[in-house]
């Protein structure tokens, strides 16, 4: 999703259009929206408590998903999409129970793929209550991080919409940079998944 454009949609249709696309693109929509924060264009408490309510709601349906339809063609394909087959599920579901803190960090942070986990724990029928919490604790981390870091964007390059506009260039190079290193941080965050998942199984295999 391309910064500059996503700005001026935002700019131009405001609430309207980023309710949309923060559905579509949670984690950008929120950097933007906490830039455009900085200039008076949303309200910053709105902002944290919309995209609060945005990430549970779309975990609830994720959740759901996995929990319903577990066994159906379109679960097999997202088990596919983080490299899990159904033989694998039972160490998933050991993970989530011995270690459910670094297992929603793991799986929430993984670019891309977040909405995979979160599905699998509906599988595994992972207790609702205690994924609940532990979601909420990584998407207040997340999005409001997001946003402050917008802000902080907003302040620094701030003034007025143009100056965002014309040093763009700058946070498209910082934005890039980071989203490199969250991929490589993804990588290895799922790398490590499933060595933490095949070490579970066996675990309970001696056990």
């Amino acid at each position: 999703m391309n910064l500059s454009s996503t700005a001026q949609l935002i700019i131009e249709y405001r609430y309207l259009i980023m309710i949309p696309l923060a559905i579509i693109e949670g984690p950008i929509v929120a950097f933007i929206a906490g830039t455009l924060a900085a200039l008076g264009y949303f309200n910053i408490y709105f902002l944290a408590l919309f995209f609060f309510v945005r990430d549970m709601g779309m975990d609830g349906c994720y959740y759901a998903l996995g929990y319903f339809g577990g066994r159906t063609a379109f679960a097999d394909r997202l088990l596919r999409k983080i490299h899990v087959t159904h033989d694998h599920l039972e160490g998933v579901r050991l993970l989530w129970e011995h270690h459910p803190m670094s297992t929603m960090f793991i799986g929430k942070l993984s670019y891309g793929i977040g909405s995979t986990f979160v599905a699998v724990a509906g599988m595994v029928k992972f207790r609702f209550t205690t994924f609940f919490k532990y979601g909420a604790l990584v998407a207040v981390t997340q999005y409001w991080s997001l946003l402050a870091l917008g802000y902080f964007f907003g302040n620094s390059f701030g003034g007025s919409i143009s100056n965002i506009l014309s040093n763009i260039q700058y946070v498209i190079g910082g934005i890039g940079l980071v989203i490199t290193a969250y991929y490589i941080f993804s990588w290895r965050m799922r790398r490590k998944f499933l060595k933490e998942t095949e070490v579970e199984e066996k675990g309970e295999e001696k056990s």
